[in-house]
């Protein structure tokens, strides 16, 4: 897959809480944001069941479990050097995890609860991997 270029913006914000969709797991995220990123390969599509994922990425000691830790459910993808996902063992729903580095927490956006809106979207990566259905 060919990547485009990527550029960061630091964001910064109140905390941020976070939930999965049945409120079994619940989290917040301290600023600021490292990176704000869609990305449009197939992995990601294919993880949200959408065109694209967007995820925040912070560092780990920014995000504390206020609730239901141990109903998260994670898979690592053997194929790939770094791709991974994490959900709501109950209601399917994506949550954050670190990378298989430990150097960064991926928080999926829409997992937050109504403060999403305030930042802007930072980084399209894999743009020329979109499905062909996939608009700007």
């Amino acid at each position: 897959m060919a990547s485009q270029a990527c550029y960061v913006r630091r964001v910064s914000a109140r905390v941020l809480r976070g939930s999965c969709l049945c409120g079994e797991i619940v989290f917040e995220v301290d600023p600021p944001l490292a990176r704000w990123v869609y990305c449009y390969c197939s992995r990601c599509r294919k993880a949200t069941g959408t065109g694209r994922a967007a995820n925040l990425y912070v560092a780990p000691q920014q995000l504390r479990w206020l609730a239901g830790a141990d109903r998260v459910s994670r898979f690592d993808l053997p194929t790939a050097r770094s791709f991974a996902t994490a959900v709501c063992r109950r209601c399917g729903c994506p949550v954050p995890h670190p990378t298989r580095s430990g150097r960064e927490l991926v928080v999926p956006a829409g997992s937050l609860d109504g403060h999403a809106a305030e930042l802007p979207a930072v980084e399209h990566c894999e743009w020329e991997s979109r499905a062909p259905w996939v608009e700007r």
